[in-house]
């Protein structure tokens, strides 16, 4: 259960981080579904991430 609210917590995070970016001036004109599936994937894989660190991290001082 907790390492399900990490996840909840950094995905949040990440998706809130991500918004102060502009990814559209990579991406040639015309192509909005590949830069939002581009977006999703960088989410994705940020939020395993740092979920996976900071579960890492607290399992380690803890333990």
């Amino acid at each position: 259960m907790l390492k399900f609210l990490v996840y909840v917590l950094s995905a949040i995070l990440v998706i809130w981080s991500m918004d102060g970016v502009n990814i559209n001036g990579i991406f040639k004109k015309g192509k909005i579904m590949q830069a939002r599936v581009f977006y999703m994937i960088i989410a994705l894989v940020l939020t395993y991430l740092l979920a996976n660190f900071i579960y890492d991290f607290v399992y380690m001082k803890l333990f």
